[in-house]
Order: structure tokens, then C-alpha cells, then sequence
């Protein structure tokens, strides 16, 4: 069953500052299925730390098992926006947007969220930040981000955009393009870097997190 709200979710699109309020409801989760074993997952399941030492998760078919990477449990759909928080490691972050049938075995570079045509990704490496896409890099001219980061998706609409959130919201980068699958939250997590799915809110028709 879809949640309803009064609030639309088109101010997303049209400004850069906005207030959100919204209903609570279930979180979102970090799919146990799918974490490096040198990924922490904790609070549960709602962040995921890089860690020096592998964890002893069971072999499954959907664990990344070469690059540091964990997949969420549920899809975006329709218009959606969510909030997250990082904390920089060796090599910084990536947040991601991917298809559920991005490759999960082995240590081709095509596997990483970002250098595959199945996965959007900003990555966060102070000072330097980047948006990959099929293998392609756009070095973004921004000296600094929050170390809050919403992401909007407009799923029909082929939109994707990344802004940096304190008292206002100022945007990173915006896609345009046609997704033809559901898409799932992703995150690639260095050691030493931390990062904590806030909270979602959604349009009709979609289900997923709120803004806590």
C-alpha cells in the first residue's frame, strides 16, 4: 500500500532551499545481502562503516565481493527525495543510484557505481568531487559540500540531482537521462568513511524512507 502526502515533492525541482515536513514511517535498510565484508553494517542496518578487518557475512549471490560496496534493501519509485550524512575515510565516498543487476563478482572496474551504464554515482573525495557515469567523469567545480547530501529522483522523468544540505540547499549536480529499471540507493564506503541513509520522503504512488 502507497503512502499519501499533502506535500508535493516538486519544490525539489524548482528551488534550491526549501522546508520538508513530512510523515514518519518505516526506515530505510542497508540489504545484509549485499556488503563487502570489510563494510560494518550497524544501527539497524541503517549505517554502514568501512572497516580495516573483513566481517564474517555468509557467501551469498548479491555480496559484493572485490570492491566496497552495499546495496539498499528497496527501490526508488516515482518522485523521491532522501537525505544522507558521510563521514570522509581514505578514499571518501560514492553515492549511488544503481540498478538491482549491476554485476556483484570479480575486480573489473566496470563494477564500481559509476563506470557502468546499470550506475549514477557522486563521489565525494575532499577536495575533489566527481559525478561517474559509464565510465565517464565530470570533475565538478565546487571547493566544498555539507556533509549532508540530498539526492532527488524523478524516476519517469530521467532526472537525478545531488545537493549539499545545511540551512540552505545548494546544487552539486544535476542528470538528465532515461532510467529503465527500478533503482536502488548504493554507496561505496573507503575504510575509515561512514555514511548514514537520514530519512526519505516520497510522492504518490511510491514507498520508501522520511525525513527523521
Amino acid at each position: 500500500k502507497c503512502n499519501r502526502f499533502s506535500h508535493s515533492l516538486e519544490p525539489c525541482c524548482d528551488t534550491l532551499t526549501m522546508k520538508i515536513s513530512a510523515t514518519y514511517s518505516h526506515q530505510f535498510t542497508l540489504d545484509p545481502n549485499t556488503p563487502h565484508k570489510s563494510l560494518r553494517l550497524s544501527e539497524s542496518n541503517r549505517v554502514v562503516t568501512g572497516t580495516k578487518t573483513d566481517h564474517s557475512y555468509p557467501d551469498h549471490p548479491d555480496r559484493f565481493d572485490f570492491w566496497h560496496q552495499v546495496l539498499c534493501s528497496e527501490s526508488v519509485c516515482g518522485r523521491c527525495y532522501w537525505e544522507l550524512e558521510w563521514r570522509e575515510g581514505e578514499h571518501g565516498v560514492r553515492i549511488s543510484v544503481s540498478y538491482k543487476s549491476i554485476s556483484r563478482k570479480g575486480q573489473s572496474k566496470a563494477y564500481l557505481f559509476g563506470c557502468n551504464d546499470q550506475s549514477w554515482s557522486l563521489h565525494c573525495n575532499p577536495p575533489r568531487y566527481l559525478f561517474r557515469h559509464n565510465n565517464k567523469v565530470t570533475d565538478l567545480p565546487v571547493e566544498s559540500i555539507s556533509s549532508r547530501i540530498g539526492v532527488y529522483v524523478d524516476h519517469s522523468a530521467g532526472t537525478l540531482s545531488f545537493y549539499s544540505v545545511s540551512d540552505t540547499m545548494s546544487l552539486i549536480h544535476t542528470v538528465q537521462t532515461t532510467f529503465t529499471q527500478p533503482l536502488y540507493p548504493g554507496f561505496l564506503v573507503s575504510r575509515g568513511s561512514r555514511l548514514q541513509v537520514v530519512g526519505v520522503l516520497v510522492s504518490e504512488g511510491c514507498v520508501a524512507l522520511f525525513i527523521q
